[in-house]
C-alpha cells in the first residue's frame, strides 16, 4: 500500500484491510472484486489484483517462502518487497531499496549519478548489501532495513533534511558539500500524454448501468460507467452509441453533463460525461468482462469513476421518450 502512496493516506486503508483478512489465507480466499472495493481510493490498482494473487500463491506453496529468491517467484513481489520480507520477517541480511532508502544512501556517497538505471539500481543494492555485511552478528537485518526508510520517511526528507539531527551526517557527501537538494539525481520527466474519452451515465429500474474493466491493463478489475475512447475521428454520441451496442443496450444520448480530469502514470485523460437512456439486457463486451445494473457502493470504483458519477443523476425523462419511440437508430 505505501508504494506510491503517502503513509498518513495508508494508514487507516491498512487498519480496515487488516481487520477484514487478518491472514493470507483470508486474503486468498476474498473475492476480487471486494479487494478493490477495499482498496479504493488507494489508486494503482494493479497493486492490490497483485497483492490478491501473491496472497494465492502463497497459499498454494504452504505460506510466504523463507528467502528473497524464492520470494521474488511470488506476483507483485520484485527485489525491494523481496529484500523488505526477507530482512524484517526472516532475519536475513537483504538490501530492500525503496524511494527513502535511495534518497539517504544517494545523499551519504553523492553517487550514483543515475539512480533510475540498471546500473545506478545495482550499486544501489550493493551499497545496502555492504551495510548489511558489516552488522554484528547479533543485529538484526530487519532493524537496519526499517532505520534505513524511517530515517528517509522523516529526516533526510526530499525538500527539508534536518541534517543537524542526523546520525549520518559527519559522513555525508551531500551534506558536506551543501547539495542535499541535488541527490538523488532526477530523470527529466516526459509530460503525460493527452488522451480524451466519452463516459455515458445511464439506468435501468433507477439504478446505474457499470461495467467492469476485464482483469488486465489500466483499472482492471474496477467498475466504471460505460466509457468509450475518443481519437478525433469520431464524435462522442457516436462512440458512446457504439460502446452500448457493444454491452448489448441501446442508447439515446443526452447532454453532456460536464468533464472531468484525472492523470495516470503516463497518461493524462479528459472524460466528456454524458446522460443515456438505455433499454436492453446488459452483457459483456468490448473491454468489460460484466456488465450490470448495480449500486456504485456495493463495488470497486476507480477515483475517476467517482468524478464521472458524482456529475450526474437519473437520465431525463425526454430520453427515456424518445428512445420508446424508436427514434434512437441504434
Amino acid at each position: 500500500m505505501c508504494q506510491q502512496t503517502r503513509i498518513t493516506t495508508v494508514l487507516p486503508y491498512y487498519a480496515a484491510f487488516l481487520e477484514r483478512w487478518p491472514t493470507l489465507d483470508d486474503l486468498a480466499a476474498a473475492d476480487l472484486d471486494d479487494v478493490l472495493k477495499a482498496w479504493a481510493g488507494l489508486g494503482y490498482y494493479r497493486r492490490a489484483r497483485a497483492l490478491h494473487a501473491c496472497a494465492q500463491a502463497a497459499r498454494a506453496v504452504g505460506g510466504l517462502p523463507g528467502d528473497a529468491g524464492a520470494l521474488r517467484e511470488l506476483p507483485g513481489i520484485g527485489p525491494y518487497t523481496a529484500g523488505a520480507i526477507a530482512s524484517i520477517a526472516f532475519g536475513l541480511r537483504e538490501p530492500a531499496v525503496d524511494g527513502n532508502v535511495e534518497r539517504v544512501l544517494s545523499r551519504l556517497d553523492a553517487a550514483p549519478e543515475e539512480p533510475w538505471s540498471a546500473a545506478g539500481k545495482r550499486a544501489l543494492r550493493q551499497r545496502t548489501q555492504q551495510l548489511h555485511d558489516a552488522l554484528p552478528d547479533d543485529a538484526h537485518p530487519g532493524d537496519l532495513t526499517q532505520a534505513l526508510m524511517e530515517l528517509g520517511a522523516t529526516t533526510c526528507s526530499v525538500t527539508s533534511p534536518s541534517c543537524g539531527e542526523c546520525p549520518l551526517a559527519p559522513a555525508c557527501r551531500a551534506q558536506a558539500d551543501e547539495e542535499q537538494s541535488a541527490w538523488p539525481r532526477k530523470r527529466a520527466r516526459k509530460p503525460p500524454v493527452p488522451i480524451a474519452a466519452a463516459a455515458g451515465l445511464a439506468w435501468l429500474g433507477g439504478v446505474p448501468v457499470l461495467a467492469r474493466r476485464r482483469g488486465r491493463g489500466l483499472l482492471g478489475g474496477l467498475w466504471e460507467p460505460i466509457r468509450a475512447p475518443l481519437d478525433g475521428t469520431i464524435g462522442a454520441t457516436d462512440a458512446l452509441h457504439g460502446a452500448f451496442v457493444e454491452v448489448g443496450l441501446r442508447a439515446a444520448v443526452g447532454p453532456r453533463l460536464g468533464q472531468v480530469q484525472h492523470v495516470f502514470s503516463h497518461r493524462r485523460l479528459t472524460l466528456d460525461v454524458y446522460e443515456v437512456a438505455v433499454e436492453g439486457v446488459p452483457r459483456s463486451g468490448g473491454p468489460y468482462d460484466r456488465v450490470e445494473a448495480c449500486a456504485p457502493d456495493t463495488v470497486g470504483l476507480s477515483r475517476l469513476a467517482r468524478k464521472a458519477l458524482a456529475l450526474g443523476d437519473r437520465p431525463p425523462l425526454l430520453l427515456a421518450a424518445e428512445l420508446s419511440r424508436g427514434t434512437v437508430s441504434r
